[in-house]
């Protein structure tokens, strides 16, 4: 397998699985622009490849403050029902269309209820969106199934609140939960209560951290809150030195916790130099569970295969590799075991024998 020619065509033919997206951070520019004009807000520009061109210029600051900040644009037309309609059902399209067949979309409904929706009105209505888009891509023989995390945002004070709509949902498409925005000054430790109460309901979650904040949010992360994977996680090289894993490395290594990694968002926000030494093929080597994704597709201008094809042309990847983290995405997935081994023995084996 790993002799055959690795091109373009192969790498968008190959299945794929991801587990690190955000709705609100992969609109298609079309979209954004056609619905700001329905409801009255203003672009940088109204051109949609200007604007795709200006979101991945804007976000490649090195500073993860200013990337979260480019999501003004996409919240603004995120406020109704139409648009929230619309986004999840052309997100699962586009998933469908670069050959991903298992994904984890993820989002915080109380960054959609500027417009008047209710918590729950913002929740129902993705699902909804998100079936339309699955159904379609079925009827177009590109089946995908997404899940849903549903996100609070560690900078306020409803994380609690988005934890209990989880709990709520988890019959309703929603597989999981998340913390998202700025790492640094605020620990995920600061919402124990609603890491607890998750875990009392049984609902896998996981973190974002080891991204602006380093080794102690990894640690936080998983051995205070006890998160099941964690979102980046690329700083945790700093408990590896000269090929020796420290006591938190060990943990993760060790017990096959998944590191959700994002190579293109990580260059945008500083945290890693380039796609050649970008820790994922390291940790890769290692033996670590290590996971590829988008993280923000509009933002980074990127999708799986394009994140894909940069570690074969630039990180020497070959196609056993691709086929190690979209295994290791599906096996960390957040939906039962039998549909777990499912995917992979039906779906994504078979797809990677077929595509060479």
């Amino acid at each position: 397998m790993t002799a055959t020619r690795v091109d373009a065509e192969v790498i968008r033919r190959l299945p794929k699985a991801v587990l690190h997206d955000h709705l609100d951070g992969g609109l298609r520019p079309a979209t954004v622009v056609e619905l700001a004009a329905a409801v009255g807000h203003t672009l940088p520009t109204t051109d949609p490849d200007e604007l795709a061109a200006w979101y991945y210029e804007a976000a490649n600051s090195g500073d993860l403050v200013r990337y979260i900040a480019t999501f003004e644009h996409t919240l603004a037309v995120m406020q109704n029902r139409e648009g929230l309609l619309r986004v999840a059902e052309e997100y699962v399209l586009d998933l469908a269309a670069d050959g991903v067949v298992y994904a984890e979309v993820r989002y915080a409904p109380e960054l959609n209820t500027r417009g008047g929706l209710t918590l729950n009105e913002v929740v129902e209505t993705v699902q909804e969106g998100l079936a339309a888009g699955m159904a379609k891509a079925a009827a177009a023989g590109t089946p995908v199934r997404v899940g849903t995390l549903l996100c609070g945002m560690r900078m306020f004070d409803r994380v609690r609140e988005a934890a209990d709509l989880a709990v709520a949902y988890r019959d309703a498409g929603v597989v999981g939960f998340d913390i998202a925005g700025a790492e640094d000054g605020f620990p995920p430790a600061d919402h124990l209560d609603a890491f607890e109460h998750l875990r009392r309901e049984s609902v896998p979650f996981t973190i974002h951290a080891g991204e602006a904040h380093g080794l102690p949010s990894i640690h936080q992360a998983l051995q205070v809150c006890g998160a099941q994977r964690i979102g980046h996680g690329v700083r945790l090289t700093e408990d590896i030195v000269d090929g020796k894993l420290g006591r938190l490395a060990g943990w993760v290594h060790d017990r096959r916790i998944a590191l959700e990694m994002c190579p293109t968002s990580n260059l945008q926000t500083g945290c890693a130099t380039s796609i050649a030494e970008h820790p994922i093929t390291a940790l890769k080597d290692m033996g670590f569970r290590v996971t590829l994704n988008t993280d923000n597709r509009l933002v980074s201008g990127t999708t799986m295969t394009r994140e894909m094809s940069l570690l074969v042309e630039e990180a020497g990847w070959t196609v056993e590799d691709l086929r190690t983290v979209t295994v290791n995405a599906v096996k960390s997935a957040f939906i039962p075991f039998d549909e777990r081994k499912a995917l992979i023995e039906d779906v994504v084996l078979p797809g990677y024998a077929a595509a060479l």
